[in-house]
């Protein structure tokens, strides 16, 4: 099941709104640009801003996610009907011979179980034409970026055009070895509603994740940092011999 963030569908409304600076997503419409794909899968679209900028420069993407409220709000977006949306699992994906998938945010970590996660790269690599490429980010868990998800470091208020003043923090729960859980918790000002969303991430190693890469049958062709988080984040650009 999707987490509530993505799947409630008030808070699905908001996400966008409390979250508006998406300027790492800039790496993949650079990468997109430079294999020059024409095609491209983005699995775990949520509301579709990836998808939508490569679709306004005249790319073919398909969006993919669990959450149906989340796609709701992409589908309602401008240009929402150049893109075809798909309700599930990069497994439910037929094989589109794209040039490019890419996994953004939090989305790949959020993949927590090994056999989802294997699953996943499985799927991809079946959806991509040969000599297409796979990107994704996932944080360097050296970093400890749970650290830093406190209500006293997270916390903000927004005032959204037709919903009013909502708040929002984040609370780390628990930390079980790869696996870290927290807690958004979400108040709107305007009826009192308090939502709550809880979430794990797994945060793989770097050697982990190039096992798995090759397990799945993909050539690790680079390995970027970034340019958001510098120093935080692994960007993995792998190709599908």
């Amino acid at each position: 099941m999707p987490d509530a963030i993505f799947e409630h569908v008030r808070l699905a409304a908001v996400y966008d709104p409390l979250d508006p600076d998406r300027g790492d997503l800039d790496v993949y419409a650079a990468i997109a640009g430079e294999l020059g794909a024409r095609r491209v899968l983005d699995v775990g679209c949520g509301t579709g801003t990836l998808a939508l900028l490569l679709s306004a420069r005249g790319v073919e993407v398909t969006g993919v996610d669990p959450a149906a409220a989340s796609l709701d709000v992409a589908r309602a977006k401008p240009g929402g009907e150049r893109v075809h949306w798909i309700h599930g699992y990069a497994t439910d994906v037929p094989p589109l011979r794209a040039d490019l998938a890419t996994i953004t945010g939090n989305a790949a970590q959020a993949i927590v179980e090994p056999e989802g996660w294997r699953a996943t790269l499985d799927a991809v690599h079946a959806a991509l034409r040969p000599g297409g490429h796979l990107v994704f980010e996932t944080r360097d868990p050296a970093r400890r970026a749970w650290l830093g998800w406190t209500r006293q470091e997270t916390y903000q208020a927004v005032e959204i055009p037709g919903v009013g003043k909502v708040e929002q923090w984040h609370d780390l729960l628990d930390v079980s070895g790869p696996l870290v859980t927290f807690r958004t918790t979400v108040v709107f000002a305007s009826d009192g509603e308090v939502l709550t969303s809880h979430s794990t991430l797994r945060f793989r190693e770097r050697e982990e994740v190039e096992a798995d890469l090759a397990a799945s049958g993909y050539v690790l062709r680079e390995v970027r940092d970034a340019p958001d988080r510098p120093g935080m984040e692994f960007v993995f650009l792998a190709e599908r011999p």
